[in-house]
């Protein structure tokens, strides 16, 4: 779930492919699928069914493009990533967008030539703990072994806080978020760090999740969202305004309930130039005029995707926090649809 750090290796491959060849439209609508990479597993926020079909917060992004786009929010092809390897896909042109929960950061964005297109999540670095160990503070953690995926920020991060608190730990080196969930519970470490939603999600995995607790301390700020390549403006302004378009029909009380009945007009001149009603805004984007209405009926608005993938009423249980729109003390904020 966590990002990876800039590698020389990663940064040279990135350089001589990551810049976009201006067709990605074209190459989606000519596909007739959107690939979109996602994390290898992570309950409420990608993960395959029983059935096999993806599903989750960030899944709910692919999907909200893929409608926008090909008119059909099944035509995603999910693409499982590492945090090793989700730079490389997507700078390689093996998917169309990244949307796995990856912290925008200056040398993301700047040096490996990857644009984000906007913040799904605000969140931050945690610790779990078995509930047994006694520990209510990460200050407590002095020598400790602790679970971290490997080539991600979380390593860093990691670093700072036990070296500023001036207290020691030893790593123990894990791949994926599965295999993390595996060693902690084998007792391999006494504590995983990654971030804080994704510790919700894993412990909500957990046969006993109260025997486990998430300890107060945030170590980080991890601002989460998808990203495309440098170079094709085009496509990444149709995946950032579909974000964005989920983001405001929440602030504009548009919901998968009455998105029908907005979209014949109403006397809030944004909502019909979101919904298609008014303007020229999906002839801007290269799309038809009803782009953000089919983006909207997959799964509802911002706050119906949150509620329903993470929110406090599933197993996940996380509160809207930062995550509420600015209207209601929160961070979540679209420009305008003008």
């Amino acid at each position: 779930m966590k990002k990876t750090v800039f590698y020389g290796a990663l940064a040279a491959a990135t350089i001589a492919g990551g810049v976009a060849s201006a067709a990605t439209l074209d190459d989606v609508k000519a596909r007739g699928t959107l690939n979109c990479g996602v994390t290898t597993g992570l309950i409420g926020f990608a993960a395959p069914d029983s059935n096999g079909n993806w599903e989750g917060f960030d899944v709910a992004v692919c999907r909200a493009v893929a409608a926008a786009v090909l008119g059909d929010a099944n035509a995603v092809e999910f693409i499982p990533t590492t945090g090793k390897t989700r730079f490389t896909a997507l700078a390689s042109g093996e998917i169309d967008m990244l949307a796995r929960n990856t912290t925008w950061t200056f040398s993301r964005d700047v040096d490996l030539k990857f644009e984000f297109v906007g913040i799904n999540y605000y969140d931050g670095q945690g610790f779990i703990v078995p509930r047994e160990l006694g520990v209510t503070s990460a200050k407590e953690l002095d020598g400790a072994t602790v679970c971290v995926q490997t080539g991600t920020t979380t390593e860093l991060n990691l670093a700072d806080f036990f070296r500023i608190n001036n207290i020691s730990y030893e790593p123990v080196p894990i791949e994926t978020n599965a295999e993390g969930q595996q060693q902690y519970l084998a007792g391999s470490c006494d504590a995983y760090t990654t971030d804080a939603s994704g510790l919700a999600a894993t412990r909500a995995a957990f046969e006993n999740p109260g025997d486990h607790i998430i300890l107060p301390e945030i170590i980080s700020k991890e601002p989460l969202g998808p990203l495309v390549r440098h170079g094709d403006n085009e496509w990444g302004d149709i995946v950032r305004w579909t974000l964005n378009a989920l983001i405001a029909a929440e602030e504009y009380g548009v919901t998968s309930a009455n998105i029908d009945e907005l979209s014949q007009g109403t006397d809030n001149p944004e909502i019909n130039r979101l919904l298609g009603s008014a303007g020229t805004l999906g002839e801007m984007l290269g799309l038809d005029a009803e782009w953000a209405q089919r983006a909207l009926k997959v799964g509802g608005n911002y706050g119906e995707i949150f509620e329903r993938n993470i929110g406090e009423n599933t197993p996940i249980g996380l509160a809207r926090g930062l995550n509420a729109q600015w209207t209601e003390g929160g961070l979540l904020y679209a420009p305008p649809f003008r």
